[in-house]
């Protein structure tokens, strides 16, 4: 049911049911290392109805001034986790969360990996793969190794996998 539907006491707790989500999902994302504003941020959005708010209305949300929200959402974008939009008519920022951000923020880390193993490798050359170090650099970029072979089939079967789920 949309909110033009819910009576008052109904889309209060709507509100009420939303925040709550917003500020346990966003604690479960800082305990997993995001930082706090980001993680409120990334989890308002995702609960949004639209996917999309303006940086007035997380500011308002959440309870934040428009520092905080600048800031979690540089952050966010850098990660590839939302998007920043013009809204439509208005010279507003809109940031969007989609709904594969997950994949995109994955798939971004592939790059991180590269520059990885690449110091990585230089490291196992530089100190001696025969040394204590260098094999333990050496064992570092293999996970790594693995790690990206991994992915990058976990990847294409979700891509075939999300296919098959209705979401559009």
């Amino acid at each position: 049911m949309g909110a033009q539907g819910m009576d008052e006491t109904q889309a209060r707790e709507a509100e009420e049911a939303r925040s709550r989500f917003v500020e346990r999902f966003a604690a479960e994302l800082v305990e997993a290392g995001m930082t706090r504003m980001p993680a409120r941020v990334f989890a308002a959005l995702l609960a949004s109805d639209s996917g999309a708010l303006t940086s007035a209305e997380l500011g308002k949300q959440l309870q934040v001034s428009p520092a905080a929200v600048s800031g979690a959402v540089r952050y966010l974008t850098q990660q590839h986790m939302v998007t920043r939009e013009r809204e439509p008519g208005t010279r507003r920022d809109l940031f969007r969360v989609h709904s594969n951000q997950w994949y995109e923020a994955l798939t971004n880390r592939d790059s991180v990996l590269n520059r990885w193993q690449g110091t990585l490798k230089e490291g196992v050359d530089s100190l001696g793969a025969d040394t204590p170090a260098g094999r333990r650099i050496y064992e570092t970029l293999a996970f790594f190794d693995f790690v990206q072979t991994e992915m990058t089939e976990m990847m294409g079967r979700w891509r075939e996998h999300r296919k098959t789920l209705d979401l559009d």
